[in-house]
């Protein structure tokens, strides 16, 4: 028995039409989504082709309208002569703070020591940068500039006139810091590094303690029961 025509499944029509949207990475017009459907069903003449491009615009409305009627956070928008998937202007707040984390969590160790030495050392060049941290730093520039946090201030009056980079006003909102001055001073640094891995010490060694002492409580009770007679007898002879 051969598959009917989407076209004449309204159910599977809303779910292949929400599924190509949710899918795609940039906005899709009604016309790509017509000859998807088109390709799936075995072809049509140009004609059906433009009845089907009525019918997604058709079915997108009708997919919004569930999601009105739903409370969903989210419609389907035209933009850029196509439609695409975007979330209510009145959940932005709470997606901007979402894609903050997002930024935080994805800078990698590299990325972190490099914008600590800029941090520390500017303006700095990217040869300055690479002989502290002895690792090339195209990438982790490139990266860095993209997300804003470090910019070229100027050139280096040295041979080549190499190119200065600084941080940026984003890079003090990112950290949750007013100006430069409040970054943690070198020796605090080394104060809590020095202060957390005494706790670690300590810790590790407060552990040792309970497991010795847990093993000598042991050994002690397996001795008494050496040492005691079965009851009715005498004691093991030394």
């Amino acid at each position: 028995m051969s598959e009917q025509p989407l076209q004449e499944h309204p159910a599977s029509m809303l779910s292949v039409v929400e599924a190509l949207l949710f899918a795609s990475d940039e906005p899709l017009a009604p016309q790509q989504i017509a000859d998807i459907l088109t390709l799936m069903q075995g072809g049509e003449q140009d004609r059906g082709r433009r009845r089907s491009a009525e019918t997604v615009e058709r079915t997108i409305q009708d997919l919004n309208e569930l999601y009105r009627e739903e409370g969903r956070s989210f419609r389907i928008v035209e933009i850029a002569g196509g439609y695409q998937f975007a979330t209510r202007p009145e959940f932005g707040v709470w997606i901007g703070a979402l894609m903050k984390e997002k930024a935080k969590r994805k800078l990698s160790v590299s990325a972190l020591e490099s914008l600590a030495v800029i941090a520390y050392r500017q303006p700095v060049t990217k040869p300055e940068l690479e002989a502290i941290r002895g690792v090339n730093a195209d990438y982790v520039i490139r990266t860095l500039l993209e997300r804003n946090l470090i910019t070229i201030v100027g050139r280096a009056a040295t041979p080549g006139r190499p190119l200065l980079y600084g941080t940026t006003r984003d890079f003090l909102k990112h950290f949750g810091l007013k100006d430069l001055a409040e970054l943690p001073k070198p020796r605090e640094i080394n104060e809590l590094l020095a202060e957390a891995e005494y706790e670690v010490e300590k810790r590790l060694l407060k552990e040792r303690e309970a497991q010795a002492a847990g093993e000598g409580v042991a050994g002690t009770d397996a001795d008494d029961a050496e040492r005691t007679p079965p009851e009715g007898g005498s004691p093991p002879a030394s």
